[in-house]
């Protein structure tokens, strides 16, 4: 005797519904596999992997960004140092002007009126050359009473003494210039140094860079 399917039969009950046996599962599912498969994969990657496309993209940006701030700074550069020469020319005639008034003694200036007058030229020129160098980035440097900078100092001899500390700048031989901060020409300068006690010479002071 022959057994139904279970829901099949005389005591299945009316109007219920029958199941179907599959058809062509196996396919169906492969399908679906095949199509999530390359979804898992983007999903799966990193985020560092996504964004190697862009990445050249980045660095190219930069480098260029990089390269044309470079440019434009030496370009700067370049604009600001050119009249180095020329600068240190005028700064010698400032130095002769400066010689020039003080030359020239109170006492002498006010013994003759003339002389006054001529004296007040020379400082009306040198305070007009001053100018022009400020405005173009010329500093003047006069460190009497600083200490010793060899940055911006050129120590032309040593001079004991027991006012001033070693290593003080007692006095300045010609004064120094700086363009744009840079030094243009050292200022020459006597350095001071300890006294000599009971006839040894006094230590020496490093005047070297």
């Amino acid at each position: 005797m022959t057994q139904d399917p279970p829901g099949t039969g005389a005591g299945a009950a009316p109007g219920a519904a029958q199941p179907v046996a599959p058809q062509g599962g196996d396919e169906a599912v492969a399908r679906i596999a095949a199509l999530e498969a390359p979804l898992a994969e983007a999903v799966a990657a990193s985020p560092s992997e996504m964004a190697k496309p862009r990445d050249p993209a980045r660095r190219a940006v930069a480098e260029a960004d990089n390269t044309r701030r470079r440019v434009q700074r030496d370009a700067e550069e370049r604009e600001k140092f050119a009249l180095s020469s020329f600068a240190r020319e005028l700064t010698s005639v400032v130095d002769n002007l400066r010689r020039a008034l003080e030359t020239l003694t109170p006492a002498a200036r006010g013994a003759d009126a003339g002389l006054d007058q001529f004296a007040q030229g020379i400082e009306l020129t040198e305070r007009e050359f001053m100018a022009i160098l400020d405005r173009n980035g010329i500093r003047r440097v006069v460190p009497a009473g600083e200490a010793f900078d060899h940055n911006l100092h050129q120590a032309i001899a040593q001079a004991e003494s027991a006012e001033q500390a070693p290593g003080t700048v007692l006095q300045v031989v010609q004064a120094g210039y700086t363009l744009h901060g840079r030094i243009l020409r050292p200022a020459l300068v006597v350095v001071a140094k300890p006294p000599a006690q009971g006839g040894a010479s006094g230590s020496t002071v490093d005047t070297t860079a």
